[in-house]
């Protein structure tokens, strides 16, 4: 007898092996039509998998998030298939499914594949989505995996890397080892070794697009082959897809990468370095606004400013553990020692704790410092602000007794919602508790009663601050629990930004301590936390939420102030000179162009306000100032600046 516990509990009772295709039959025939896949005491599988023993089964339909993925999988197997039914000769290698989509390199031999070819492709693909064929799980030995591969030296080196158990994270999807051997899936013609799982039929697949050719070297290796990759996406309706593509869209005109050109904010030097921006002064000013206004919500908090150094002798990072994650980093040979641009600032502000002798009274100790560190990243991952190679952190260090971490937390949390709501990013946001994985404790360093505490103490700051958080095991770093805010921009995509992390780790290593109510040394706990996380990545990212249109406190100029006559420039550049003592950042243009004309370029240049001076502005002693929605209003100059102080004051 087989035991099946579904998702509501309620049990279906079994003669025999059953499969999950059954399971769903004797549910209904709908949910049977409908099913994708299946999790299987929380392990996805296909719907032919066979029940032998007592299980829980979750059924998967195009509902499920899951589901997506391996629809996009299943895609990359059509796409394949359609390639080697075009071109017999092409060799396949990898075809995992992405976050947006999928992809497969093929080594094409003689042949080219270019854009041109991806309509052939792709015509090609319908024809197997419209055969309907049945997708089906087989099983080969290594011999027989061997023997069907004999002419493609790519599957081959997978499958002694499964049989040698040297997989790579990338290529994890490519195959499975069961007690049957070596596992495959099939549709008609085409067989690909395949851990799967994948959906039960090609006709499944409704909405999808071939969108680009690049190049890739076989498993990253600049020394190995390059191979065409074919990338597409894929969605289980049409107006699903349409929806992404016009996000596509509004995501191009919001690309950091232009706006920072058009706007004057950074750019990349090939003399400097890539991955290494260069701020302009707009973009100076915008980092030190962010900056000043993440101090302003620190100070008052007890938090004190700190500074240090941008590299440090290894011997450092290999006290804190950092350096067998970062040997490969940037390193300075001196006259005498050997030095290390610094990859994490905390070990930096641990040597300031360490120079103290504090006591329970004395606890916490906040540390605030907003430093650059520097990864060498590789070449191909920078992109813009986005990904670089000098990252400066909006850093802070605090440590406590473990009976404060729940009391810091909530600081802490109080910081990031008071920051965000100024983004404008805090109506729609989640917040990922990571603890241990309670089945493999000893992975974890520091005792299980620290561990507790500190999971008690996020879980409860998250609790008592209302934050909508989702508790995840098994995502705790080996050091201590965490909390990630993701934040969802104003076109809908999620990023993770703020973070607070405990560290039990490095006041092990550094061996810090403080003198407690009973005159002993004891520990203190770390908490690491981030409210921008990366300066660099948090203004692409703002500046992609705002489309360029920032705050009147963030933005690069804020008022320009345009003449419609040359008998008028006397008058705005005694405007211009009253709001620069005023601390406001003004242009103005005296250009020979027409009003019109310097109103659309001001436009274009994203400013907060125009203000245009003309004869019955100087008559009346007013300024006539058009928003960006284009409405016009006549203030004094006195009142403008009321008005603009206000603002930036409340930085709305």
């Amino acid at each position: 007898m087989v035991t099946v516990t579904l998702p509501d509990g309620s049990k279906k009772e079994y003669e025999g092996a059953v499969s999950v295709i059954d399971v769903a039959k004797s549910i209904s025939e709908g949910l049977a039509r409908d099913a994708v896949a299946a999790k299987l005491n929380g392990i996805l599988q296909d719907t032919t998998t066979t029940i032998t023993t007592d299980t829980t089964l979750e059924l998967l339909t195009s509902k499920n998030e899951e589901s997506l993925s391996i629809l996009r999988h299943s895609a990359a197997h059509i796409l394949a298939q359609a390639v080697l039914r075009l071109y017999p000769k092409a060799k396949r290698t990898i075809g995992p499914a992405t976050e947006n989509g999928f992809f497969y390199d093929f080594d094409m031999g003689e042949e080219n594949l270019t854009e041109k070819d991806l309509e052939k492709i792709e015509t090609e693909m319908k024809k197997i989505v419209k055969e309907d064929l049945l997708i089906e799980k087989e099983f080969k030995s290594f011999d027989k995996a061997l023997d069907f591969y004999k002419d493609n030296e790519y599957k081959q080196e997978i499958i002694n890397s499964i049989k040698n158990k040297t997989l790579k994270e990338e290529e994890e999807q490519e195959g499975e080892i069961a007690e049957e051997g070596l596992q495959f899936y099939k549709q008609a013609e085409y067989s690909d070794l395949c851990k799967g799982p994948h959906i039960p039929r090609t006709g499944m697949l409704k909405a999808f697009k071939l969108e680009r050719i690049t190049r890739a070297y076989w498993k990253g290796d600049a020394t190995k082959k390059q191979l065409y990759r074919v990338y597409g996406t894929a969605f289980w309706k049409k107006s699903d897809m349409d929806a992404y593509y016009t996000l596509l869209d509004e995501a191009k005109k919001r690309d950091h990468r232009k706006l920072g050109r058009e706007m004057n904010i950074f750019t990349i030097s090939e003399l400097v370095g890539a991955g290494l921006p260069l701020f302009k002064p707009n973009g100076a000013m915008m980092r030190k606004e962010i900056e000043d206004y993440l101090w302003d919500l620190h100070k008052i908090k007890g938090y004190k400013r700190v500074w240090t150094p941008h590299l440090a002798k290894i011997d450092l990072y290999k006290t804190s553990g950092h350096y067998d994650h970062y040997k490969e980093n940037f390193q300075v040979k001196g006259k005498d020692e050997d030095f290390m641009m610094k990859p994490m600032n905390c070990p930096h502000h641990m040597q300031i704790f360490a120079d103290n002798h504090h006591s329970y009274k004395d606890m916490p100790v906040r540390y605030f410092e907003p430093a650059t560190v520097y990864r060498d990243e590789l070449s191909g991952a920078l992109s813009g602000l986005a990904r670089v190679r000098s990252i400066t952190q909006d850093d802070g260090h605090l440590f406590c007794r473990v009976d404060q971490i729940k009391e810091e937390v909530s600081i802490i949390v109080e910081i990031i919602k008071v920051f965000y709501e100024k983004i404008g990013m805090l109506e729609d946001y989640w917040v990922r508790l990571s603890v241990r994985d309670p089945n493999t404790p000893e992975e974890y360093l520091g005792s299980d009663d620290k561990w507790e505490a500190a999971e008690t103490a996020l879980e409860d700051s998250a609790k008592e601050n209302n934050l909508p958080y989702k508790r995840i095991e098994g995502e705790a770093a080996f050091y201590g629990p965490k909390l990630d805010f993701m934040f969802k921009d104003a076109i809908g995509r999620e990023w993770q930004l703020a973070t607070i992390q405990c560290d039990f780790n490095l006041p092990e290593r550094f061996d810090l301590f403080y003198t407690n109510e009973k005159d002993e040394k004891e520990k203190p706990v770390v908490i690491h936390r981030a409210i921008a996380g990366s300066l660099e990545r948090f203004m692409s990212v703002i500046t992609e939420h705002y489309a360029g249109k920032f705050p009147l406190w963030l933005s690069p100029v804020q008022i320009k102030i345009l003449n419609i006559a040359d008998r008028h420039i006397e008058r705005c550049k005694e405007i211009e000179t009253k709001l620069i003592a005023k601390d406001f950042r003004v242009e103005t243009n005296f250009e020979h162009l027409t009003t019109p004309n310097k109103i659309r370029l001001a436009q274009a240049e994203k400013v907060n306000y125009i203000v245009i001076i003309g004869d019955k502005d100087i008559e009346n002693k007013t300024v006539s100032v058009r928003s960006r929605d284009n409405t016009t209003k006549q203030y004094t100059l006195e009142e403008f600046i009321t008005k603009l102080e206000e603002e930036k004051e409340s930085r709305k």
